[in-house]
């Protein structure tokens, strides 16, 4: 067995511009066979659960991470032989981490030229043009050269052996070039707060590496305020000083760290507006039992939801300004032509907003089969990625909870978000008479940018008004 037939498995990019994934599952040992296609192990991004196919055959020869490991994209995690060697893995030691990546890069091409494999996740798969690294020459290299570098990164291929050392004369980026720098490297210099054009690269090819940015962060620091570095041991220890008896640290990672940083984001970018109603929804639950015996609805789904989903598309089509985004950058307001409807669900993962794409397009048995599928794969933890993106405005359902109402912040890129609250027995008003009656209050917030208080006031009242008179439906459609 020779190194040149031991191929390296790389994290790939199963989402958009994710830079790390957590290894949930191995599927795999060292020692197994292994096609083409086998799934060998479950990764946890920021937005889903993914298994994770294998591009080649081979005898998986080493696992590089445990389960629980958090990994960069582009770093590899499982190495296999593909030459038809001895099933036994080999030791770490045999595989010089300098040598893999190399040996991985050449030997993938054939593979998928002969083979005619299309890709199957983002960022990994067959290759349509050569993954081979130039050095860096100086600022007369032309931008797409460089966006073709970083593209080779994001795709976790390895580099080719460069036809000249690059590092030989380190020197920081030229003043009009992107400097080239891995997703994880980025973010860690975003997090630092270190100017990627100020470092000095010492990477291959000129690529900037984490112990660039530490190094200029250290070059930054003044040496004078020395009492600050003493008391960093103490500051470091302070964790350790928990009860563990009666505390409980959890990682946030994953789902709950995507949703944490997307909140924060929300609820300090866009102004959010909320306004509530208190709605009589005794004919729409009479409606609800009257669909479940309908032999249309048949195995399906019928809930108030759905019919709450429906009252939200009429009155978007009846207000159509509310289906909105606001385009930073363009200084733009984008009116959207479809709608796909978000509803927030509650996993063991944490909170997910799968849509349901062009929903106003959809029938009532539709939308019903639409929601039951929603549902249904959201609790089994099989939620794409590709199912929780492209998002216009959203349905939170805090009433299975027993809450009466809240103020839902808005889903990143959105302009509204209903909140349902608890539907139970009140006394109201009912033909000059109080009666008990099936009771709700609704919520909408709203990004003030693009929806002002007249068009939030008549998409709410809308709403509640199919739901206390959901002939409306009918009506209105």
């Amino acid at each position: 067995m020779t190194e040149a037939s031991v191929r390296e498995f790389k994290m790939p990019d199963v989402g958009e511009g994710l830079t790390e994934a957590e290894i949930l599952k191995w599927y795999v040992q060292p020692g197994d066979t292994v096609t083409d296609g086998q799934v060998v192990c479950e990764v946890e991004t920021a937005k889903a659960a993914v298994e994770l196919p294998i591009p080649y055959d081979g005898v998986v020869r080493d696992l590089h991470f445990p389960e629980g490991t958090t990994v960069d994209v582009g770093t590899a995690i499982i190495a296999v032989d593909v030459g038809g060697g001895s099933a036994a893995p080999a030791p770490a030691a045999e595989q010089p981490a300098a040598a893999q990546p190399a040996a991985a890069a050449p030997a993938e091409e054939p593979k998928a030229a002969g083979s005619g494999r299309q890709p199957v996740l983002v960022g990994y798969g067959v290759a349509t043009s050569s993954t081979r690294r130039r050095p860096r020459k100086g600022p007369e290299v032309p931008v797409p050269q460089v966006s073709t570098a970083i593209q080779t990164e994001l795709n976790g291929h390895a580099p080719a052996a460069p036809a000249a050392p690059a590092p030989a004369a380190p020197a920081a980026p030229a003043g009009g070039e992107r400097p080239l720098a891995k997703p994880p490297v980025r973010k860690l210099a975003k997090d630092l707060g270190v100017d990627l054009t100020t470092v000095v690269p010492t990477g291959p090819d000129g690529i900037i590496t984490r112990e660039d940015v530490h190094a200029a962060v250290a070059a930054s620091v003044p040496a004078a305020p020395e009492p600050q570095v003493a008391s960093a041991p103490a500051v470091a220890q302070a964790p350790a000083s928990y009860d563990t008896t009666r505390e409980t640290r959890i990682p946030v990672k994953g789902v709950r760290k995507a949703t944490a940083a997307a909140m924060v984001g929300s609820a300090f970018t866009a102004p959010h507006v909320t306004e509530f109603v208190t709605v009589d929804v005794t004919r729409t639950m009479k409606l609800v039992e009257e669909l479940k015996a309908d032999k249309e609805f048949a195995g399906l789904r019928v809930n108030p939801l759905l019919l709450i989903s429906k009252a939200l598309l009429v009155a978007i089509r009846r207000n159509p300004d509310v289906n909105a985004a606001w385009d930073e950058a363009a200084q733009e307001i984008v009116v959207k032509h479809y709608v796909n409807l978000g509803i927030a669900a509650a996993t063991p993962r944490g909170l997910i907003v799968p849509n349901i794409k062009d929903a106003h397009a959809q029938t009532l048995p539709q939308l019903a089969q639409s929601l039951g599928e929603l549902v249904s794969t959201a609790r089994d933890g099989k939620t794409s990625p590709a199912a929780m993106q492209g998002g216009t405005v959203t349905i939170t359902n805090v009433g299975v909870f027993g809450v009466d109402t809240g103020t839902p912040i808005l889903n990143p890129g959105e302009s509204a978000i209903l909140a349902v609250g608890a539907i139970k027995p009140q006394p109201w008003v009912h033909k000059g008479k109080v009666k008990p009656r099936q009771v709700t209050t609704l919520a909408l917030s709203f990004d003030h940018r693009l929806v002002d208080g007249e068009l939030g006031s008549k998409v709410l009242a809308d709403v509640a008004a199919i739901l206390e008179q959901p002939k409306r439906l009918i009506t209105w459609a």
